[in-house]
């Protein structure tokens, strides 16, 4: 008996549905096999996971405050994989973000609501942007590799923000906590709901939509998938490629920006170290689970906010670490890519040839 490995020429609706269903169910296994280890019983776990993420409106809330950097994050994310252009960097552009819209905030000097917020916008979009825009520029002129710079680029980013509220920054009354002074009401976006759920939310949805409209329904948008899938053809058909990978990269981190203003304008009113828990690097996660659409990481950044939510959860119930939730979404992330796998090969066993 001989394994071969063949590509499929086509594959069936039913199988790429089914495919990813299967993998997750399977996850779910083995995941439930990491808390029964722990000595609980997994449907239990699953139901409080459920429960505390959905089963009320604080818990929806909360869920769609977690949710609301993870759908900006994978935005930026999923748009640079469009173009096969791997933007690993999303976690520093989150924390340049949050410091642009920090500096407009604390030293602008602006009083007015609106023109706070559209200033804060900016400056984060900007900052999150040309965060992104260096290794675009190291890519297009020179073909270093963006993975690379992006990842090492994040560490620059976390550390300088880190300087900034350690030093010049700090608050000289918050007992010298690293963190900067709270922001002014105008500099603050809207609650609602009695909730911590803020206008950042239905912003993240926005910009998802702006982003479909820009990539389905534009001639940019298909010269983007063009220039990813085959950039040589590309080039022939007179498409600017650097001009391109700049500013994919550039929007790309601008979107990440985002995420960040959303952080310390919603949440935190001030930057603070660590004010981002890791959605840039979960934002990879999305963006290939939600196959590179805008729909489809809203819809997963909302499971991996239920998964977040949920997680907190289970510390406080059952004091399990928080490193059972990431292990959770790597659990879900690698049985998606095999299914991968199989919606593009089939496996088959065949008989040997048999010897004279």
């Amino acid at each position: 008996m001989k394994l071969v490995i063949e590509r499929r020429d086509t594959s069936s609706a039913l199988l790429r549905f089914s495919a990813p269903m299967v993998s997750i169910v399977v996850a779910l296994l083995f995941a439930g096999g990491l808390i029964l280890a722990a000595g609980i019983n997994p449907l239990d776990a699953y139901r409080e996971i459920l429960y505390e993420a959905v089963g009320s409106t604080y818990g929806l809330s909360e869920t769609l405050v977690k949710a609301t950097p993870l759908i900006f994050a994978g935005l930026g994310v999923s748009l640079a994989f469009r173009m096969q252009i791997w933007n690993i960097g999303a976690e520093g552009q989150i924390y340049m973000g949050a410091m642009g819209a920090t500096w407009v905030a604390l030293f602008s000097g602006l009083e007015n609501h609106w023109l706070l917020m559209i200033t804060m916008f900016c400056a984060a979009f900007i900052c999150g942007g040309l965060w992104a825009g260096v290794a675009g520029v190291l890519r297009a002129r020179w073909r270093v590799n963006e993975v690379i710079v992006t990842l090492m680029m994040n560490y620059i980013a976390i550390l300088f923000v880190n300087y900034l509220i350690y030093g010049p920054w700090r608050d000289p009354q918050g007992f010298n906590f690293p963190l900067t002074a709270q922001f002014s009401e105008a500099a603050r976006f809207a609650n609602f709901f009695d909730t911590r759920l803020h206008s950042g939310f239905f912003l993240a949805l926005f910009c998802a939509l702006l982003l479909y409209l820009l990539m389905e329904r534009t001639v940019w948008g298909y010269q983007i998938k063009v220039i990813g899938s085959n950039p040589q053809a590309a080039r022939y058909a007179g498409m600017r490629t650097g001009v391109a990978i700049f500013a994919v990269l550039f929007l790309s981190g601008a979107i990440a920006g985002v995420a960040g203003l959303s952080e310390v304008a919603g949440l935190q009113y001030r930057l603070q170290h660590g004010i981002s828990s890791g959605y840039g690097y979960t934002a990879i996660i999305i963006a290939w689970l939600a196959r590179r659409s805008a729909l489809g990481v809203i819809i997963v950044s909302l499971l991996m906010g239920i998964l977040l939510v949920g997680g907190d959860s289970l510390q406080m119930l059952w004091q399990l670490p928080i490193a059972f939730v990431y292990a959770f979404q790597g659990l879900i992330l690698f049985f998606l890519l095999g299914s991968d796998f199989f919606i593009q090969y089939r496996v088959k066993l065949i008989k040997g040839a048999q010897g004279g």
